[in-house]
């Protein structure tokens, strides 16, 4: 049979939950508000991630030269490099719809009959946005064979191991998935193809990918039982991937909602020990806002201080007193330059936040690139600050362009070639980019599905491979590691500091507090 007859089915694998045995909390136990709440994140999440998959395949598509290799010649390192980054982004924004998916598994159980619609749209869109993109992308990589060589080896950033491409593969070739989706497309119909928050257009569009590819015997299925085969198989089909691995995952914090390994109390010691223009470095558990940011640490921030922060600081500097005269502040104080150049976005830095904070931060988060306090920052799962070694106008600089960069939204495409949108690594580097009169900091670039990009867990990979040699740029204040099975955050060492940009993404499932 071809491909497009056998791309109908999931090898059916359930695995065990996360070694904290703090799973979720059922959609069907929670209060109506609160999967209200949830039914919108997840709606976020799969119409994000679809479109994150979407635009993985399309960029591979344009990458003909991955095809147009001899049948007696190899692809080149350079050829392997963007089809396994590719292929990692790829399964970064797969696994994230397998989360959404596995969670509304159940949603027959869901009282309310608008949210028992709703939960079932949600899973279903993601099961489908799954299934499409899976098919698209075996298509492609059926075309040349050494692209199975490539695809199977290990992804251990996400916990696959070596031979997963032909686990990926089985999942969607072979017939057992066409009965599922039948059976949910029969559910769906039942119900009248319900909306979902715009959700449907999407939907439709996978389906009727999948009707087409799937026409042919192998998709004329009774579905009498539909029911029954949901009950037994539903969105729980699974892809084989490390236990636990997919619990991490959820727009909406899944774990721990409403608290931080890092306490208050930690915060203000942090806060103790900060100067204007150190980076921050930060990880949150159990967010999906982790997916498509490769590596352990996902996001970087800039500390900019209080204006009484800023005033004493920077106060009887002289460069630092002659720079502002150079920018056209009256007087020498940063903040009157800041003032003066960006009055709006200064203007709501001095207000306190909804919990009365200071703001002290900026940085890039999904409502754009923003003014936040310290509190709300670094109260993480873990945090790790940074000092440039730079002078004290390089840091004024520094804190300027931060402001200048001050209400832009969040690049959800990734791209460093453009300012219009900043994600937080970029608002950092661009930052401390310097320029004719002010030196910079040199930020580490890769480059994912040819974009430029720079990754909070590259500029921890650089200061290992740095450290203790002339092209060492910072110097680590503190490290505070969270441990989840302990339900804590410590202080840690700067030997695990430089080590911790090799952990994988699910490192909370696996990691041991260590001996003290």
């Amino acid at each position: 049979m071809s491909f497009r007859l056998l791309a109908v089915a999931s090898l059916v694998v359930c695995l065990s939950a996360c070694g904290t045995n703090r799973g979720p909390v059922p959609a069907h136990k929670l209060e109506s508000i609160e999967l209200q709440h949830r039914i919108r994140g997840d709606q976020k999440a799969v119409k994000r991630y679809r479109r994150n998959t979407r635009a993985i395949l399309t960029y591979l598509e344009t990458r003909t030269d991955l095809l147009d290799v001899a049948a007696d010649e190899t692809l080149t390192r350079g050829q392997r490099e963007v089809l396994w980054r590719t292929w990692e982004r790829f399964l970064d924004n797969y696994l994230a719809l397998e989360s959404v998916r596995r969670y509304h598994a159940h949603y027959w159980l869901v009282q309310d009959g608008k949210l028992r619609d709703h939960s079932f749209i949600v899973g279903y869109a993601a099961f489908v946005a799954q299934y499409a993109a899976a098919l698209r992308w075996i298509e492609f990589a059926s075309l040349h064979p050494d692209l199975d060589i490539v695809l199977n080896e290990p992804v251990p950033e996400i916990g696959l191991p070596a031979g997963s491409y032909d686990r990926f593969k089985l999942r969607y070739l072979n017939v057992g998935i066409a009965t599922q989706f039948v059976a949910l497309d029969s559910v769906d119909k039942s119900r009248g193809r319900p909306g979902c928050f715009g959700l449907r257009r999407g939907l439709e569009l996978d389906t009727e990918l999948l009707w087409q590819m799937g026409k042919g015997e192998g998709i004329r299925m009774t579905m009498d039982n539909a029911g029954a085969v949901i009950r037994k198989a539903g969105f729980r089909a699974y892809f084989p991937v490390q236990a636990g691995v997919s619990e991490w995952m959820g727009d909406t914090k899944v774990h721990r909602q409403g608290s931080s390994l890092i306490t208050p109390e930690q915060v203000a010691e942090v806060a103790s020990q900060l100067l204007p223009g150190d980076i921050l470095l930060e990880r949150r558990e159990w967010y999906l806002s982790n997916i498509g940011l490769p590596g352990y640490w996902p996001h970087a921030a800039l500390y900019i201080g209080t204006p009484e922060e800023r005033r004493e600081y920077f106060a009887n500097d002289l460069a630092v007193a002659q720079w502002l005269a150079d920018n056209g502040a009256e007087g020498k104080d940063l903040d009157a330059l800041l003032h003066k150049l960006y009055p709006k976005q200064h203007a709501g830095h001095l207000k306190p936040d909804s919990e009365g904070h200071t703001h002290s931060v900026i940085e890039a988060i999904s409502e754009g690139v923003s003014h936040t306090s310290l509190e709300h920052s670094a109260g993480c799962d873990s945090l790790a600050v940074l000092r440039p070694r730079v002078t004290k106008v390089q840091r004024a600089q520094a804190i300027r362009m931060a402001f200048h960069y001050t209400g832009r939204p969040y690049d959800f495409d990734f791209d460093n070639r453009t300012d219009a949108a900043l994600v937080c690594t970029e608002l950092v580097a661009k930052a401390y980019e310097g320029t004719a009169d002010v030196p910079g900091i040199s930020f580490p670039v890769t480059t994912v599905m040819d974009h430029k990009v720079t990754p909070a867990n590259l500029i921890v990979k650089e200061f290992d491979h740095n450290y203790g040699t002339p092209a060492q740029q910072y110097d680590l204040v503190l490290f505070i590691d969270g441990f989840e099975r302990k339900g804590e955050a410590i202080i840690s060492t700067l030997p695990a500091f430089r080590e911790s940009w090799k952990r994988p993404k699910w490192h909370v499932i696996t990691q041991d507090r260590p001996e003290e």
